[in-house]
């Protein structure tokens, strides 16, 4: 592939999670986070894009939201477990994201607010249609995707380097 080719980047917020008497990262979903995520799986799904590379977050909830979701997707992706993903800042995700391989096309990365759209804020130096104003409305509420595409290879991914192009969370 050539690395100047389009690339799509989703970040995926974990699935509504429960508050039993675990430690954060221990903490799995909540019945209707179970229900989200696999929503959630069925509008990428509907999308049609496979994904190359899933990262996501080690935490319980992350892993979990990600089971559910892929389940719903035609095509599984390489998946890897990232304990750099967890409570990560949106410079530490961008750092994470600059060292995938130039192969990747598409990648998901499943992890955890604020981080997750703080990346979305900071990498987002444009947004199609109406997207923006669906996101800045709704916030980034659990299971929310957003959906961002940039030119060149993911070493030279920086703020502002790309557009937002679709955002879906699910419904109150």
């Amino acid at each position: 592939m050539s690395v100047a080719e389009p690339r799509r980047i989703v970040l995926f917020r974990h699935a509504k999670a429960d508050w039993p008497q675990v430690t954060d990262h221990e903490r799995p979903l909540a019945e209707r986070g179970r229900s989200d995520a696999a929503v959630a799986g069925r509008r990428l799904a509907d999308a049609g894009v496979p994904f190359d590379l899933a990262l996501c977050s080690t935490a319980v909830r992350t892993r979990e939201t990600w089971k559910l979701a892929v389940h719903e997707l035609p095509h599984r992706p390489k998946t890897v477990y990232e304990e750099r993903i967890y409570e990560a800042s949106p410079g530490e995700l961008i750092a994470l994201l600059n060292e995938t391989p130039d192969d990747v096309h598409t990648l998901v990365l499943i992890g955890h607010n604020p981080g997750v759209q703080g990346l979305v804020e900071v990498l987002s130096g444009a947004a199609e249609g109406d997207v923006r104003e669906r996101l800045d409305r709704r916030g980034f509420p659990a299971a929310a995707f957003a959906v961002l595409t940039f030119d060149g290879s993911w070493k030279t991914l920086e703020p502002g380097a790309a557009t937002l192009s679709d955002y879906w969370a699910p419904s109150e």
